[in-house]
């Protein structure tokens, strides 16, 4: 392991001095695992799909205004067209089949019925709060949390009446961005403008930040484990880190690439394993087993990726699913224990 680790830094060196090919991945991968992409007929950047069942896949173009749905057995895709010019960032479906997605760039959050074609908008109550970023159900599905990255706010939606409360984030232009919840039924923040995380009390709506020791960390996604310790993706040093809530430390591990491994989309399996995707080129698809804290697994996208922003992880068929900047939908083959 030590060899292959040593082989690994020689490699991305060479690629920063511009002597290896980036998109040689032979020398690079680790227990590569198996990724398949389809190319998307639409343009307009394919990206944050959410798997309901294995043969319904949704997802958004935030640059060309659609929500749309691929079904892997047959290959056939669906688009929806957003007339508003919404530029959706993000979308998550509910246990009935009902489409929730971030009208990013009209304030809103939108509700489709695929069943009745039915589109609703819940409009934010701040209009300072008119970038609807990141979703996520709570336990049970009885609030949406979310994310406004450049208004700065945390938002929970309730979905009996579709009322909308707004949480002001402290530190200006923190960005709040990915966001998990923790088994405790805590929301946990990645705040990218700044070295931070936050938690928000769900019983008072109390947000706290908790400053990364490191001043350059620029948290972008994270995922929380059933122990409650937090994992976070540091797009400016190119680590993973890790927060303990319970001891209050926190722990960093390098990914392969370094500071310029820019690592973005991030998902857990039920293994409790970290899986993650570098910005390098090509993009690597990276496991991390989050009870040995080694990395298991480096896998190079096979169209290249471009980006990896966000990613689902669907327990039943083990799969992660993800869109890069290539026009691709792509699904990962992780093969929990």
């Amino acid at each position: 392991m030590q060899r292959r680790g040593f082989r690994l830094w020689v490699f991305f060196w060479l690629i920063l001095i511009g002597v290896a090919d980036p998109m040689d991945a032979s020398s690079v991968e680790l227990n590569p695992i198996d990724i398949k992409e389809w190319q998307v007929p639409y343009e307009g950047q394919p990206r944050d799909p959410f798997a309901f069942g294995g043969e319904e896949i949704w997802f958004v173009g935030q640059a060309g205004h659609y929500l749309a749905r691929f079904t892997p057995s047959t290959k056939k895709f669906f688009k929806r067209n957003l007339d508003d010019s919404a530029g959706p960032h993000n979308l998550i479906v509910s246990s009935d089949g009902i489409v929730w997605y971030s009208g990013n760039l009209k304030g809103y959050i939108g509700r489709y019925d695929p069943q009745k074609d039915r589109l609703n908008k819940v409009v934010m109550p701040n209009d300072n709060a008119n970038d609807p970023h990141t979703l996520v159900f709570d336990e049970n599905e009885q609030h949406i949390w979310f994310t406004v990255q450049v208004g700065n706010f945390v938002g929970r939606l309730t979905m009996a009446d579709l009322s909308v409360e707004l949480i002001p984030v402290p530190t200006t232009h923190a960005r709040p961005y990915g966001i998990k919840i923790a088994p405790n039924g805590t929301p946990w923040i990645a705040l990218l403008g700044t070295n931070k995380l936050a938690r928000v009390d769900p019983k008072t709506m109390k947000l706290t930040e908790i400053e990364i020791p490191n001043k350059n960390a620029r948290p972008r996604r994270l995922e929380v484990t059933d122990d409650g310790r937090i994992w976070y993706s540091d797009y400016a040093t190119g680590v993973l880190g890790l927060y303990d809530p319970k001891t209050h430390g926190f722990k960093e591990w390098e990914l392969p690439g370094g500071e310029n491994s820019h690592p973005y989309g991030t998902a857990l399996d039920k293994d409790g394993r970290i899986w993650l995707v570098t910005g390098t080129r090509p993009n690597y698809f990276v496991g991390f087993d989050t009870h040995t804290e080694k990395i298991i697994s480096i896998t190079a996208i096979p169209s290249g990726g471009g980006t990896v922003r966000h990613m689902h992880y669907h327990p039943s068929t083990d799969n992660i699913w993800f869109g890069t900047d290539t026009q691709n939908l792509g699904r990962a083959m992780v093969k929990s224990e």
